[in-house]
């Protein structure tokens, strides 16, 4: 195993970047040992209302610093990203328990998002001529304004990669940023502030805040123009009514159940080695990850049988380099967590087919990767995200009962099709009820398109972030309108006698000649 490039000394210097005023400081464990990682300070209220007063100020600049400043800015810290690969690397892997090239995707979807933004930003928001509501008398352009401070809220589970995604965007359309890091993800989180402060994003633009979501949370999302939030239903459904009552935008990203349909025609080996990774990734602990698998009845012999030897096959550990491939459920809460769906899936009737166990041999959270059958809907393991180690094996007997019972749940996040035919599997996709669909992965293909939207339906959330979408979130469009003086628009009633025959007349010529 590599020694890992980050040092106690790092860790401190890095968690002095946080906006804290007080001394107090919380303990954050690595999830690879259980034991101290790091010692990250607490944000107040007022050092929330402190970063965004700031960041107003900063705002101002930034956003007349104009397209090309901030193009040049943010590649530079796409550059940066990758020249301090191993560092964050190491850095997700100890505040995860993920392994190397779990890691790695969070690094290259952060660089991705980055070039993206830098590039596609003067594109999707430079002001542009619209129709006039009367040819040639008047002139129209929209142009955008930056919305001013957004409020982001990251979670812990993937930390670098959902921190880029809605933080880039933001510098991009010329916002500012105050970030309210997960406990469990600041490290990334700072690391990669850090490497875009470096590049040339003022220090007062994007701040980073940390603290009990009760007063920290709740105070950024009183005051931020815009809220952007990834984590859980219940949490998003208050974050929505906040922004409801304070009449701002809000762009959330829930929880999800997500379904693989496994399709008569598929190579099982094959299947069952996309199933592994789309289920237990990250050990399951990504809003996008799949819980349930829909396997048709004539391969789900063949299917099961070498998804079992997968799993079972599959090395969990957290070394430093790539030579494991599941690692560490990131707390002692997950744990729990994952146990007791568990218990309560088994104690009502379920059987496990792989795993179910911990691993204390590997380090005090791993979980063996878990699959299930006998699944019924009185178990909470059935309807219920589990955000963990454990998916449900489900046996159908058609094409149309996977996508009935795919779709038979209150989210709709994210869902995978399995099959040899591309018609087959683009004609399943849009049969299915979520924000995105893949065929043949499980969620990588979606996830790392930067430039095509990414949200839910239902109660996985509502907005998008990626794409044109993403960065529109966090501009408003203002309309301008000009008269052009060639043509004085009526005023008086004598004016509208005059003039009423011949706008009802332009009102046909451009109808008949399709002007919208």
């Amino acid at each position: 195993m590599r020694a890992s490039t980050a040092s106690p000394e790092l860790f401190a210097s890095l968690a002095d970047d946080v906006v804290a005023s007080g001394s107090d400081t919380a303990a954050i464990p690595t999830p690879s040992t259980g034991e101290t990682l790091h010692e990250l300070p607490r944000s107040s209220s007022d050092d929330v209302r402190d970063a965004i007063a700031r960041a107003r100020l900063a705002q101002l600049a930034w956003a007349r610093a104009g397209f090309a400043e901030r193009r040049r800015v943010l590649l530079r810290a796409h550059d940066l990203l990758l020249d301090r690969r191993e560092l964050l690397l190491d850095l997700v892997q100890l505040e995860s328990g993920k392994t190397r090239g779990q890691a790695l995707e969070e690094l290259f979807q952060a660089a991705s998002v980055t070039r993206y933004n830098a590039l596609a930003a003067r594109r999707v928001l430079r002001g542009r001529r619209r129709r006039a509501g009367v040819p040639v008398v008047t002139t129209t352009r929209v142009r955008y304004r930056p919305k001013g401070v957004a409020g982001v809220i990251t979670p812990w589970n993937f930390a670098l990669s959902l921190a880029a995604m809605d933080v880039v965007p933001a510098l991009a359309a010329g916002c500012a940023v105050v970030q309210k890091a997960d406990d469990q993800g600041a490290l990334s989180i700072l690391a990669l502030r850090r490497a875009f402060v470096d590049a040339g994003v003022p220090e007062a633009l994007w701040a980073v805040v940390a603290g009990e979501a009760s007063e920290v949370g709740e105070t950024l999302t009183d005051h931020a123009d815009y809220i952007c939030f990834t984590g859980s239903t219940a949490t998003g459904r208050r974050i929505a009514e906040k922004a409801g009552r304070r009449l701002v935008g809000a762009s959330l990203e829930l929880g999800g159940k997500n379904a693989m349909l496994v399709l008569d025609d598929v190579d099982p080996e094959q299947a069952a080695a996309d199933a592994a990774y789309a289920c237990f990734s990250a050990m399951g602990q990504l809003c996008v990850s799949i819980e349930r698998i829909y396997v048709h009845r004539a391969v789900a012999g063949p299917f099961t049988r070498a998804l079992v030897d997968r799993v079972d096959a599959a090395a969990l550990g957290s070394s430093l380099d790539y030579t494991t491939d599941f690692g560490s459920l990131a707390s002692r809460a997950q744990l729990e967590r994952v146990e007791t769906h568990l218990d309560d899936a088994l104690a009502k009737g379920a059987t496990v087919l792989a795993g179910g166990r911990r691993r204390p041999d590997v380090g005090p959270w791993f979980f063996q990767p878990t699959v299930l059958t006998g699944v019924t809907p009185e178990m909470r393991v059935h309807a219920e995200e589990t955000f963990g180690a454990i998916a449900s094996l489900y046996i159908v007997d058609s094409e149309e009962e996977a996508i009935l019972a795919a779709n038979a749940s209150e989210y709709g996040l994210n869902a995978s099709v399995l099959t040899r035919s591309a018609l087959r599997g683009r004609r399943v996709a849009d049969a299915l009820e979520a924000g995105s669909v893949n065929v043949n992965e499980g969620y990588r293909g979606t996830f790392a398109s930067v430039d095509a939207p990414m949200g839910g339906m239902k109660a996985s959330g509502v907005g998008r972030r990626n794409g044109p979408e993403g960065l529109m979130r966090f501009v408003e469009p203002v309309t301008v309108s000009r008269s052009t003086g060639l043509l004085q628009l009526p005023r008086t009633s004598g004016e509208f006698a005059v003039l009423s025959g011949p706008f009802l007349l332009l009102a046909r010529v451009l109808r008949a000649v399709r002007r919208r």
